[in-house]
């Protein structure tokens, strides 16, 4: 009968060093985070907005969740059928990392926001 007790010790033991590992390397490898977002200057200028209230939240990944930003009631034109640019995404999950450059990447002089940006984050590190 010891041996089971052993071995559910050991499991726990293995998983909770598991997640101290994972959450120690969460901005080296976030598995679930996004690679690139699509934004525009009302989601940019909310997300710089709530930037502070974002980046106490979380250890490793962050999310990032603008839906109260987007723009209600408005109804937009319809895009060209050739050339509809991509949605710009609301709700995405990123790295303490990412969540510094996108700032960053945000607030470089002379971006262009509109229709829509898809900013890259692999490049964030």
């Amino acid at each position: 009968m010891n041996i089971p007790v052993l071995s559910w010790r050991a499991t726990v033991a293995g998983l909770v060093a598991c997640l101290l590992v994972a959450n120690a390397s969460a901005d080296e490898a976030c598995g679930l985070c996004a690679k690139q977002i699509v934004t525009n200057s009302e989601l940019a200028t909310c997300f710089l907005d709530q930037y502070d209230q974002i980046a106490k939240t979380g250890n490793g990944a962050v999310v990032v969740d603008l839906s109260s930003c987007a723009s209600r009631g408005v109804v937009e034109p319809l895009p060209s059928p050739n050339k509809a640019p991509p949605e710009p995404d609301v709700q995405f999950m990123i790295s303490r990392t990412q969540l510094d450059c996108l700032k960053k990447k945000l607030e470089a002089p002379g971006i262009v926001l509109d229709p829509s940006a898809t900013i890259e984050l692999d490049s964030c590190g």
